[in-house]
């Protein structure tokens, strides 16, 4: 894509962001064919304006655009207008310097403010037609356009758009809601999960054995040369090894009884929707040296260790894990009845996706999920085990997920559904009290982060959805279990991928954003010193 230094009327947004974000951009109203010397109801000069558009290729139009040279003299004689009341030469009194000189001696200056005038307003009406819906910025570059001292002037880019498509019947679906309790069991085994992020790792001299932790390095290798290396990571020992783009099956098996300083060496297959195109689906070889073996010993339960939870006693601290779990069976609820009537929404969906925009998706889809599981309270490890089976499965999951986007996006506007700034702080209040941190704080890291707009996304597609379900027929099943402690994920990949995982995002975000909400509660308080110091006794 070219670049530009201008903003566009049709820049929707940063280029990399998700179609969630940037489809929100421009509004649509009819293409207008006035008189030059014309003006709207609201004042403004409308250009008379020659545009062709042409398909070039899935949700992408070719936009060839002509402004009559009337035009370009309109804007030029505004901007000599301005720039006779403003400019100073000297010799003339402001405003009583002559055309011919103002126009010699701003040539470029002229020149430069013409050329910005008439793409803006082009630009701006393009955007307005009826059948155009763009969901990103135009791919022009502005440096190289230059408008002619004589003729037409003619510039052509082009844009993504939004799908053209029919809603599917949403009304009357049938719904498996899956339903299910918490058990004391459900309590303590997330008791010791929880508790074990607060606990600490011992070196442990004998055998490795399930529940340990090993400090590994790892090389990998393709085809005899070396593919990637992994300095040192921890891994807990469990029965799948999760990367961000593979899996290695037995992996409790293939280190049981490994001590610090062994080594061992199996094979392991890429995901076949790894990053790397010319990787998918290759089996490499791994080469694990054991570094160090550790055992988890869990935190001494102390009055302050509780007061750090925010709890007041260890009953205080089950009935907390009790409402998370219950948090995550409305989760797992809700993400099970969504998922049901998007597949059912989009059974109809065979209309192409241009490739960058699946791509530029990918990671606002990662965001969007791992925003949604620390709302329903699960832990770092659970999150991480799902943005490495999101990362493994990105391809086919953001294709799937930016139809569904669109789809729910329409649907939501014919519903008439809006999402108020009520909603977000509600929200965000709500997910500062789950968390444990000021609202304001968690608002500034969400913003830091970008995740402010997944989340005003994320909760337009809820109440879409709940549009749908207030008109769906529910069938009650038995909830399956739902985490799969079998597995350890870590944030590493086999091929080295240069992308930045979501918890490095989140952690450079958030230290940010510490400092920026410390600096405006410290400037509020200031503020509020101020004003009681000048208050009347």
């Amino acid at each position: 894509m070219n670049t530009t230094n201008e903003e566009t009327p049709l820049d929707s947004g940063n280029s990399g962001d998700s179609a969630t974000e940037s489809a929100t951009a421009v509004s649509d109203v009819a293409e207008t064919e006035q008189p030059s010397d014309t003006e709207s109801d609201s004042g403004k000069h409308e250009m008379s304006l020659e545009v062709e558009i042409e398909d070039a290729g899935p949700c992408r139009k070719h936009i060839r655009v002509t402004v009559p040279r009337s035009e370009i003299d309109h804007f030029y004689d505004e901007a000599v207008g301005e720039m006779l009341g403003t400019a100073s030469v000297s010799g003339f009194r402001t405003g009583h310097v002559p055309r011919k000189l103002i126009e010699k001696r701003f040539r470029k200056e002229l020149a430069a403010q013409v050329k910005q005038n008439v793409l803006m307003q082009s630009l701006e009406q393009v955007s307005e037609r009826d059948d155009l819906d763009p969901i990103n910025e135009p791919e022009l570059n502005v440096d190289a356009l230059e408008v002619p001292d004589e003729g037409d002037f003619e510039y052509e880019f082009d844009v993504e758009v939004r799908p053209d498509f029919s809603l599917p019947d949403y009304d009357g679906l049938t719904i498996r809601r899956p339903v299910g309790e918490v058990t004391a069991e459900d309590v303590e085994n997330y008791r010791e999960r929880y508790l074990g992020q607060y606990g600490r790792l011992v070196p442990h001299d004998g055998p490795a054995e399930p529940g340990d932790y090993l400090v590994l390095s790892v090389e990998f290798r393709h085809q005899g040369e070396r593919l990637h290396r992994i300095g040192e990571f921890s891994a807990r020992l469990r029965p799948v090894l999760r990367f961000q783009d593979a899996e290695l099956s037995g992996f409790d098996e293939l280190f049981a009884g490994a001590t610090a300083g062994e080594t061992r060496d199996t094979e392991i297959t890429i995901s076949t929707e790894a990053e790397p195109l010319e990787m998918r689906g290759e089996t490499v070889e791994a080469h694990f040296t054991v570094e160090d073996v550790k055992r988890p010993q869990m935190p001494e339960m102390t009055h302050e260790l509780l007061q750090s939870l925010g709890c007041e006693s260890e009953e205080d601290l089950s009935d907390q894990i009790e409402s998370v779990l219950r948090r995550q069976i409305e989760y797992r609820q809700r993400q099970s009845v969504r998922d049901q009537v998007l597949e059912k929404i989009t059974e109809s969906a065979n209309w192409d996706l241009p490739e960058e925009l699946v791509r530029r998706q990918t990671e606002n889809a990662l965001r969007r999920e791992v925003l949604e599981m620390r709302q329903a309270g699960f832990t770092h490890q659970e999150v991480q085990a799902r943005e490495n089976e999101i990362r493994q499965k990105a391809v086919t999951e953001t294709r799937q997920a930016l139809k569904q986007h669109f789809i729910l996006d329409k649907i939501a506007e014919t519903e008439n559904v809006e999402v108020t700034p009520a909603d977000i702080n509600e929200e965000i209040t709500l997910m500062a009290m789950q968390q444990g941190e000021s609202p304001r704080r968690l608002r500034a890291r969400l913003t830091k982060s970008g995740m402010i707009d997944n989340l005003d996304a994320q909760l337009r597609e809820r109440k879409a959805v709940d549009c749908i379900l207030e008109r769906a027929t529910f069938e009650d099943v038995e909830m399956e279990p739902a985490i799969d402690t079998r597995v350890e994920a870590v944030s590493q990949s086999v091929c080295g991928l240069a992308s930045e995982t979501v918890e490095e995002a989140e952690t450079e975000a958030d230290e940010t954003a510490t400092t920026e909400a410390a600096t405006g509660e410290a400037e509020a308080t200031a503020e509020s010193d101020n004003a009681d110091d000048s208050a009347p006794a």
